[in-house]
C-alpha cells in the first residue's frame, strides 16, 4: 500500500508527532511505501533510516502561503498516487480534503485533541481515528457519524524514536517522584506541587522530579520555591530520552486536566512505574480503569496528596502498583496501533470501491 501522512510540522515534545512517525516507520517495516509530508522539524533522519520518505510542504497558517500550500500538496500527491492520505492535524486534514476528494483517494483524519473546538473539522475523512473511547464520544457528540469513526488507543511500546536511547535508569533520590509533560496549565503541575507539598511535610525523604519544559517553566519553578518542599523538586527541563528518568523512578505522576490519550503513559507501564493520573478523558483506558493504575480527581490536589501518601508509606504498595502496570502491557505497542491503522485504512477503501 501507497501512504502519505500529512503533518503541519513533525518537531518533537508534540504527542500528535511522536504517534505519526511511530506509525509511519512501522508500517515501511510491513514493506508499504510510505511518506511524510510536513512543513519540517526534528525526524528526518530517523524517518529516513525507516525507509519513510520526506517531502517538505509549507503548512504555516498565513493565507497566501496556505493556498501555495495546497497546490504543493496538490502536485505532489498526483505525482506520488497514494492509496491513503492520513492526516493528523486540523490544517493538514482541511488542505488535504478537497485534494483527495477530486483524486478519489481515501483520507483518514486522526483526532488527537478534541478539546480544541476546531476539532470537529476532522470529520473531513473518509473514516475518523479517535485515540482513545473518550475521544470517540466527543467527537460523536460533535456529530461525527458512528459509521465514520474508529477506536485505535495510542501505544508506544516498541517505538523507533527509542531505537538509539539509553537503556540505563538515572538515578534518583529514592523514594522518587516523577513527572514527564509539557509545562503548561492543562497537564496539571501546580496540582502536583501542591500535593507533594503535603505528601513531603509526612515523608521527607521523597523527592519530586519534574522533565519537560514549555510556557510555564518560570512561573512553576517560582511556585515551587515558595514550598516548604522546595529543597526536594528537581526541575530538569525538556530532555530527548525521559524514559531514563522513568527507569529510574519509583511513582509517575500525571495530574491532567484534560488529556486525550497521553503517550508518556504507556512509556511510564513500561518502564514499570507505579501509576498515578487523574480519571480524565483518556487516562482511564490507558490505566486498564483501575486496575494498571491509581486514578484520582481532576483538579484535586487533596485527592492526590492523598494517593501519594499511601504509596510513601509503603515500599511494598509501590511494588504492587509497579506490577500492576504491567497488566495487559501488551496492548500499548506500536505493533498493535499499526495493525488496527490498517485495517481502519482497509475498510476506507473498500467504502470508496463499493
Amino acid at each position: 500500500m501507497r501512504i502519505v501522512h500529512i503533518l503541519n510540522h513533525t518537531h518533537r515534545s508534540n504527542g500528535h508527532v511522536h504517534a505519526a512517525v511511530d506509525l509511519a516507520c512501522a508500517q515501511s517495516k510491513l514493506g508499504h511505501q510510505v511518506c511524510v509530508a510536513s512543513g519540517g522539524g526534528d525526524f528526518k533522519d530517523l524517518l529516513a533510516r525507516n525507509g519513510v520518505e520526506t517531502v517538505f510542504i509549507d503548512m504555516e497558517k498565513k493565507s497566501l502561503r496556505l493556498l501555495g500550500s495546497v497546490a504543493a500538496l496538490h502536485r505532489y500527491l498526483r505525482a506520488w498516487r497514494p492509496d491513503i492520505v492520513h492526516a493528523h492535524m486540523i490544517t493538514s486534514a482541511v488542505l488535504s480534503y478537497p485534494i483527495c476528494k477530486l483524486a478519489g483517494v481515501p483520507l483518514i483524519t486522526t483526532v488527537h485533541n478534541e478539546f480544541e473546538d476546531s476539532a470537529t473539522l476532522m470529520r473531513v475523512g473518509t473514516r475518523v481515528i479517535a485515540v482513545s473511547e473518550a475521544v470517540s464520544a466527543s467527537m460523536r457528540q460533535r456529530g461525527v457519524s458512528e459509521e465514520k469513526l474508529r477506536v485505535v488507543l495510542n501505544g508506544t511500546i516498541g517505538s523507533p524514536r527509542f531505537a538509539d536511547h539509553s537503556h540505563q535508569p538515572v538515578t534518583l533520590e529514592s523514594p522518587s517522584i516523577l513527572f514527564v509533560g509539557g509545562l503548561h496549565p492543562r497537564k496539571g503541575l501546580p496540582d502536583l506541587l501542591d500535593a507533594f507539598d503535603v505528601a513531603y511535610a509526612r515523608y521527607p525523604t521523597a523527592r519530586l522530579y519534574v522533565v519537560g519544559g514549555g510556557p510555564m517553566a518560570s512561573s512553576y519553578r517560582q511556585m515551587a520555591e515558595r514550598m516548604q518542599c522546595a529543597a526536594a523538586v528537581s526541575f530538569v527541563g525538556a530532555i530527548d530520552n525521559p524514559s531514563s528518568y522513568m527507569r529510574g523512578a519509583d511513582i509517575f505522576v500525571l495530574p491532567s486536566h484534560a488529556d486525550p490519550a497521553p503517550l508518556v503513559l504507556s512509556e511510564a507501564r513500561e518502564a514499570r512505574c507505579a501509576v498515578i493520573g487523574t480519571n480524565v478523558d483518556g487516562i482511564p483506558q490507558l490505566l486498564e480503569h483501575g486496575d494498571a493504575g491509581i486514578l484520582v480527581p481532576p483538579r484535586d490536589p487533596e485527592a492526590l496528596a492523598a494517593a501519594l501518601c499511601d504509596l510513601l508509606e509503603s515500599p511494598s504498595r509501590v511494588q504492587i502498583w509497579q506490577e500492576k502496570s504491567q497488566l495487559r502491557i501488551d496492548y500499548l505497542t506500536v505493533d498493535r496501533v499499526v495493525q488496527e491503522t490498517m485495517l481502519v485504512y482497509v475498510g476506507a477503501l473498500e467504502k470508496d470501491a463499493a
